[in-house]
């Protein structure tokens, strides 16, 4: 049975294959999937957001589960459900409505797997062993995510669409096989309601925790839906010739949010929780601001930015989801895992729409000032984060 570090590894193992679908329609509608079905922007975010919907849906009733029952149990359940329904979009998707149904399908699954995930590792670990232990698991998202854009368009572009779908199912059987290799765990004894989540509400500190996270994903979802078209308009209007193509710009982006999560709870750590994310939020709403000020600034410019500023909102990932985990008592951990992914989520869905709506009111993918406010948007919702923590410590 995997214990220890052992045990973390393959977690983190398992995570990355869990999300080697994650980002594999926001990877291939700009080149892909917008224009054969010919969708708006608005429609396009709308249906990389149902993966967000489906998982906002279910993640209250499965993560709040884990409080009764052991999480590897719905862990292995929720992966096997991804991996299915991911292949099921690469065979069945014909437009709008089917896309989004069953990409919010994939969603649910998801919603099994990465806070049962946690739930999951937290479980089995000594209270010591779980802040970097919590980092390296969501960190790992970052690399998965990365694998994801890389995988997903390379092979939509070498083998269609519809093959980058049913090889991305695969990725998610890796986390079903972690989580057969795990002891057995007994939660405690609880009585209470299933979606009783009045004991977190009054848990001030874990609240500012999970509001924060919900900005935070806002805007972690938004650039991730759209970076691999944000570039694709950037290669168009610069004759081809913006330094890197699309592909590489979304994974980079990516996989450079590991390592930012990493030293950003290290940072935490260190200097103060909540000093650090509000400067690491306040940095990353400052960037997207800039971002929007020099949309037709020379491709390098832009590229510098959208590094700089992809380090500055994934800083505060690891330490924001250890924080909530640290402040939850011991017997509502899951529910309160369950609120944290909920709001994250739910915001997560909000983004990607909201700046596929910013995009139509400015003229599309096509125009800079569609962009523009695109990046206004996001650069508002990020200073909503600083708000939330300095409220929990009131």
């Amino acid at each position: 049975m995997l214990r220890g570090k052992a045990l973390v590894i393959a977690m983190c193992i398992g995570q990355i294959g869990s999300l080697l679908p994650h980002v594999a329609v926001p990877a291939v509608m700009a080149q892909h999937l917008i224009p054969l079905w010919q969708l708006s922007a608005s429609e396009a975010g709308l249906m990389a957001s149902s993966f967000a919907i489906g998982y906002m849906m279910a993640v209250p009733i499965l993560t709040a589960l884990t409080d009764r029952t052991d999480a590897r149990v719905v862990l292995g359940v929720g992966s096997l459900l991804s991996s299915t329904a991911t292949a099921a979009f690469g065979l069945f998707a014909e437009g709008l409505a089917s896309a989004s149904l069953i990409w919010g399908l994939a969603g649910i699954g998801f919603a099994g797997a990465y806070m049962p995930g946690l739930k999951a590792l937290t479980d089995r670990l000594p209270p010591g062993d779980s802040s970097r232990s919590v980092t390296f698991y969501t960190a790992s998202y970052s690399l998965g995510v990365g694998l994801s854009f890389l995988v997903a368009q390379v092979i939509a572009d070498t083998a269609g669409w519809r093959a980058a779908f049913l090889t991305t199912a695969a990725g998610p059987l890796a986390m079903a096989i972690v989580s057969a290799g795990m002891s057995g765990v007994r939660p405690p004894a609880n009585a209470r309601r299933l979606l009783d989540f009045r004991p977190v509400l009054r848990n001030r500190a874990a609240l500012g925790y999970i509001l924060g996270y919900g900005t935070h994903c806002f805007e972690v979802y938004a650039l991730r839906a759209w970076i691999v078209a944000f570039w694709t308009y950037l290669v168009a209007v610069n004759g081809g010739n913006a330094i890197l193509e699309p592909l590489t710009v979304s994974v980079i982006v990516a996989v450079i949010a590991m390592p930012a999560s990493i030293l950003g709870n290290e940072a935490a750590i260190r200097f103060g929780r909540h000093f650090s994310i509000s400067i690491f939020m306040a940095c990353g709403g400052l960037l997207a601001f800039l971002i929007a000020l020099a949309i037709q600034a020379p491709p390098i410019v832009l590229l510098i930015l959208v590094l700089i500023y992809t380090l500055a909102i994934f800083a505060d990932s690891g330490a924001l989801t250890s924080g909530m985990s640290a402040s939850a008592q011991l017997e509502f951990r899951g529910a309160t895992m369950a609120l944290h992914s909920t709001v994250g989520f739910g915001l997560s869905a909000a983004g990607a729409w909201a700046v596929g709506v910013a995009l139509d009111a400015g003229g599309g993918l096509a125009a800079a000032q569609g962009w523009r406010a695109g990046f206004i948007v996001m650069a508002a919702v990020a200073m909503l984060g600083p708000a939330a923590l300095w409220w929990s410590r009131r």
